[in-house]
């Protein structure tokens, strides 16, 4: 007998009935653990993909009903793709805390294909060295302490260079209406002037100085780009029909992210040229970056270093022109519909700034009842109400539910943030409810899970702090600098339109005097 070969097969044999005992058990103990609860209605291939197809509600508002029948957490499927929709404070406190890790991916999409330089966006790449490097950079070089004062004197100089434009627009209207009398109204649609306000201090900080001739290319840019970011695009979950590109969204980014790359090599030839020239103050803040990428560093995942320039300028150009925009845009269509608050706020400008100067960053700090109002705004129209995508990059379990690698996970703020559990009359604009003891201390950074409109965790906004101060500089740059007020006597159309943001799908338009003494905007510059 071959003793040696006998031996071999027992081994092997045991080797295999052990193994088949594992799986047994593994699946056993794997499967104890139930899936999260799936939505009902589901058709072959598409899944529930036709319930978010509405051109008349927004996602996060469809999500936030089904949230009402199914749970506060539930699964979708769409096409190939899982997606877990989290709605509760309690449940994305977990997420964000314990299975923070678990959960830090990004899934793949084409838009972020398109628009992230196939990934070299730190936003939209997947948690790895390129995400972790480039977030390092903008945290030290851009959002540090050391930098702030260069960025408040961005903001500033745009905020009055904003209120300038509106004070000369409205001697323009009142020279034409061939009257000498202050009570001459303006009518402004203040979504486009805001938009002017939140590009000039991007791009300010970002690039330096932009010709005026320039500006609306741009804008139209970033705009058309931002718009598509939030398409749903059946590629994404039917990878076998991205071929067809049904409704044409691919041929549309491409286009996009064509301009949007010709506007930033542009800017990126114009500053190599430049450089050596600027002083150590002129420099903004792609000089930093073509200083770190140049000056003998590694470059990242294979990216080359024009690449991550210009990728990473474009995700903060992106991020946050539209996000700021739309949150001033509904802070002033919310005071303005509430005469109310409208009063408090001009009242405590008054106390604290007075009308012989504009308000400044300083101010902030002293505006209470400000800061209410732009809290209460981001409660109820946070920059993105559903945040961007999550994806596990391995198995856990959240809310005694299995969550396996490659789920997509969405965390829809905008119902966490009218839980009638966390906030009484959940949809009435209330600010008084930060000042009082049970939310006075609840802030945005994060930490509060009842109202994270910047998201938590690792993958939080990184510009938190830079956001709310110019939410709020812009709010009471205009509520101090005019007397503003609605058209007519009917409320401020407040309909949301779909995509990341969620912005307001009608314009903002608004009547606008000036309401400090007639020297203070002369004596800025440039006012005729």
């Amino acid at each position: 007998m071959n003793f040696p070969l006998t031996a071999a097969a027992v081994l092997a044999t045991t080797f295999l009935v052990l193994v088949f005992i594992h799986s047994i058990f593994f699946r056993r103990s794997k499967n104890a653990v139930p899936k999260v609860p799936a939505a009902g209605f589901a058709l072959p291939i598409i899944g529930h993909f036709h319930l978010l197809a509405s051109n008349e509600r927004p996602a996060h508002r469809i999500l936030a009903d089904m949230a009402d029948k199914y749970g506060p957490i539930f699964r979708l499927r769409l096409g190939a793709r899982e997606l877990v929709v989290v709605s509760d404070s309690r449940i994305a406190k977990e997420c964000l805390t314990v299975h923070d890790a678990a959960l830090s991916g990004r899934p793949k999409a084409i838009s972020s294909e398109h628009f992230g330089s196939n990934y070299a966006s730190f936003a939209l790449a997947p948690a790895g060295p390129l995400w972790r490097e480039i977030r390092k950079v903008v945290v030290l070089e851009l959002l540090s302490n050391r930098r702030s004062d260069a960025l408040r004197r961005v903001r500033e100089s745009a905020s009055e260079k904003f209120v300038r434009d509106i004070f000369r627009a409205w001697l323009t209207a009142r020279k034409k209406g061939l009257s000498e009398s202050d009570d001459v109204f303006l009518i402004l649609d203040m979504k486009e002037w805001y938009w002017k306000l939140v590009m000039g201090v991007l791009f300010g900080i970002l690039f330096g100085e932009m010709h005026e001739e320039d500006w609306s290319g741009a804008v139209a840019t970033v705009k058309k780009f931002f718009s598509l970011m939030g398409a749903q695009v059946v590629g994404d979950y039917l990878p076998w029909l991205r071929w067809m590109d049904i409704g044409g969204y691919e041929k549309e980014m491409k286009g996009a992210a064509k301009e949007m790359d010709n506007l930033m090599e542009r800017l990126l030839q114009k500053h190599k040229s430049e450089k050596g020239v600027k002083s150590k103050e002129e420099e903004d803040f792609m000089d930093t970056l073509i200083c770190h990428f140049d000056c003998g560093k590694e470059t990242v995942d294979g990216f080359d270093a024009d690449t991550l320039v210009k990728a990473t300028c474009t995700t903060l150009l992106g991020a946050g022109t539209e996000t700021t925009a739309n949150s001033l845009t509904w802070a002033l269509s919310l005071v303005l519909n509430n005469d109310s608050v409208l009063e408090k706020i001009q009242g405590e400008l008054d106390m604290h700034v007075g009308k012989e100067r504009l308000v400044n960053h300083s101010d902030l700090n002293n505006l209470t009842y400000l800061q209410a109002v732009i809290k209460e705004t981001f409660r109820l129209h946070p920059p993105a109400p559903a945040l961007l995508p999550h994806e596990a990059i391995q198995d856990c379990v959240i809310s005694d539910y299995r969550i396996v690698k490659g789920t997509r996970l969405l965390i829809n703020v905008s119902k966490i943030h009218r839980d009638p559990n966390s906030w009484p009359d959940p949809e009435a604009f209330e600010p008084d409810r930060f000042l009082t003891n049970e939310h006075k201390e609840v802030d945005v950074r994060g930490k509060h899970f009842e109202l994270i409109p910047f998201g938590s965790g690792r993958r939080v906004c990184p510009a938190v702090s830079f956001g709310l101060e110019s939410v709020q500089l812009g709010l009471a740059n205009v509520i101090h600098g005019f007397n503003v007020r609605r058209p007519s006597d009917e409320p401020i159309d407040m309909t949301e339109y779909g995509g990341l943001s969620g912005g307001k799908a009608t314009p903002l338009q608004v009547l606008i005097t000036p309401r400090l003494p007639t020297r203070i905007y002369l004596n800025l510059k440039h006012v005729t």
